[in-house]
């Protein structure tokens, strides 16, 4: 994603939250960036598509995010995955997208609500496969039944904490609390064999690793041209390119080195390619893993 682009997406924002979604026009965005509305129509093709890409942009931060907490850590350990869940809400939070998904949500455009959908779908699934590494693969079967009442309970507590006091809810409290639930819900569900939800609609991610370790080297290459040879995020290019092309690229230095290059890049001119090219190395890694 080049300056400009970012520019736009960040100006958009901003109206987004200041005027709504519905009350922002195209005009409204030319006008407060400076640009034509040439140079918007390059980067999107509607006022949908630009908020979408403003969704999917604080979606793969939470995703880098939530992936790095777990290099070097045991992912059975129920302290990461609270961390992990918590994330999401810390880069909502950041961003200041609350405002935004309440705007679509209460929308009459489909497009946006199912696009908006698929990211919750998606997040109930990456759950439900984190509880299968908590509790083990006896969990399989109620997961998906878990992932979807978990995150029930942490969202009806949230409305109701919100609508109840103006102390300022401790989302670590509400996360800790709400999964402490889990274990007795989990513990029953196993016990009684009961499932509710369908195992299938925990889809597999639909492209092989190969495919997707040739997107990374084409993120990768692209972004080196752009390097200067003497900083430090070549040095991290390079290893990666090189690390990519073994036969059996070694996890545990991908994981690792991918932390560092991101950590480096962070305020560089460069940071939001790093996270593009980071966010698919986590996807490709977890291939690798679950796959070994």
């Amino acid at each position: 994603m080049n300056d400009r682009k970012r520019k736009v997406m960040l100006t958009a924002k901003k109206l987004f939250i200041e005027k709504g979604f519905a009350s922002t026009s195209v005009q409204d965005i030319l006008e407060d960036a400076k640009i034509s509305k040439g140079t918007f129509y390059n980067y999107f093709t509607s006022k949908n598509e630009c908020l979408m890409a403003i969704l999917e942009d604080a979606n793969n931060e939470s995703i880098i995010r939530r992936r790095e907490l777990l290099v070097g850590r045991d992912k059975r350990d129920k302290d990461i995955l609270a961390e992990q869940i918590i994330v999401r809400m810390q880069v909502n939070r950041e961003l200041n997208l609350l405002p935004i998904y309440e705007a679509v949500f209460y929308s009459n455009d489909e497009e946006l609500r199912n696009f908006v959908k698929t990211y919750h779908i998606n997040e109930l699934k990456w759950f439900a496969a984190r509880l299968i590494d908590v509790y083990g693969e006896e969990a399989e079967p109620h997961s998906f039944d878990c992932s979807v009442m978990t995150f029930g309970m942490i969202q009806q507590l949230r409305h109701f904490w919100t609508a109840g006091t103006s102390k300022e809810l401790d989302i670590e409290k509400l996360v800790q609390f709400t999964l402490r639930r889990m274990d007795a819900l989990m513990a029953d569900l196993m016990e009684q064999k009961e499932v509710l939800l369908e195992k299938q609609m925990i889809a597999p991610l639909g492209i092989s690793h190969e495919e997707l370790k040739g997107k990374i080297q084409v993120e990768l290459i692209a972004l080196k041209k752009k390097l200067e040879p003497d900083e430090n995020s070549h040095v991290y290019t390079d290893f990666l390119l090189t690390e990519l092309q073994a036969e059996n690229p070694r996890v545990a230095l991908l994981e690792a080195v991918g932390r560092s290059f991101r950590e480096a890049s962070n305020g560089t001119r460069f940071s939001d390619r790093v996270n593009e090219a980071l966010y698919l190395l986590w996807k490709y890694v977890d291939i690798i893993k679950t796959s070994s």
